[in-house]
């Protein structure tokens, strides 16, 4: 079962300091993280209440008339609202499929680094619909906390590699990240899929860590591995989902597999399912360079990329025009 290539991994005995405990979940989070790229990760810190209250509201705009969200239509990378057919994501690895059915409002990256060319492609300012103003707070302590939680992710992986704690986190200082909160309607908002229609197609992530708050459903994320092919993804209520993405995937030379996953479409014994998720992307400081390890912690030798080079072309491929 896929369950038993996903750990459990309770920051508690990291956070505790204690030489032992933390080497023995660095060695857990490097043996989950060479079979499937994903984890679930308790003792995490992060208020229950802020992602509820972030879903209370942002059904409330999804579920209003497509006139009414139409004002801030944006394509992937904006800050906005993707509306239906905006978005396939199997085109990531070179898959074509139909659109994905889904809606998401997307924030990323804002603050200017003092770079004008930087700042012009990677950090702008953010939308907000001005419907719902209650939902602000939530996902501003939101962000704030996945920020701190990616960087306390990145120093727990550097150490499974028994590389230095800053390894990734100095890279870091002042990085690019995305936040989807993605709708999932049911089959009478979408109609039923095309075939090879998903949620969210096949994909791997493309930065650093994703940090995925997720709502259990029949037309629910799996994961895929070698040893199980597709398999639903395990589920904790006090977990946060944790995978790694292409550029991290490169940077360990391929000896962490970036978590490969799929969002079903909304099931045909349960079509009125509706489901609401919020991820987080990490990424890095703009224009990295990433090199992957050497031998014997890597496994291939990747060219080496610039890490937003990588990003822009990823996000254009799977834009739907």
């Amino acid at each position: 079962m896929v369950s038993s290539q996903v750990p459990v991994i309770d920051l508690g005995p990291w956070r505790s300091g204690d030489p032992a405990a933390r080497a023995r979940t660095a060695a857990r989070v490097d043996e989950a993280l060479q079979a499937a790229g994903f984890l679930l990760v308790t003792g995490h810190g992060v208020d229950p209440a802020l992602p509820a209250r972030i879903r209370e509201v942002a059904r409330s705009f999804f579920r209003l008339p497509p006139e009414a969200k139409r004002p801030y239509a944006v394509s992937v990378g904006g800050r906005g609202w993707l509306g239906p057919g905006a978005e396939a994501n199997s085109y990531a690895e070179g898959t074509a499929s139909p659109p994905d059915l889904k809606e998401s409002w997307s924030w990323a990256a804002e603050d200017p680094t003092g770079v004008p060319s930087v700042d012009a492609e990677w950090f702008r300012p953010n939308a907000w619909p001005a419907e719902v103003p209650q939902l602000r707070p939530p996902v501003t302590g939101y962000l704030a906390a996945m920020r701190a939680l990616c960087d306390e992710l990145l120093e727990l992986l550097a150490v499974a590699l028994t590389l230095p704690e800053d390894h990734f986190t100095r890279h870091t200082g002042h990085p690019t990240w995305g936040f989807n909160v993605n709708w999932y309607p049911g089959a009478a908002t979408v109609g039923p899929p095309l075939p090879g229609q998903f949620r969210i197609g096949p994909h791997t992530d493309f930065g650093t860590v994703t940090v995925l708050d997720r709502e259990p459903g029949a037309g629910g994320l799996q994961i895929h591995t070698d040893a199980e092919g597709w398999q639903d993804a395990p589920y904790d209520p006090a977990a946060l989902t944790v995978n790694i993405g292409d550029l991290l995937a490169r940077w360990t030379g391929d000896r962490w597999r970036a978590g490969r996953h799929r969002v079903l479409p909304p099931p045909a014994h349960a079509p009125a399912e509706e489901l609401l998720s919020l991820v987080y992307f990490y990424e890095c400081d703009p224009h990295t360079r990433v090199e992957s390890l050497p031998a014997p912690l890597g496994r291939v030798v990747h060219e080496p990329v610039d890490s937003h080079t990588y990003l822009r072309a990823k996000l254009d491929a799977i834009s739907v025009s």
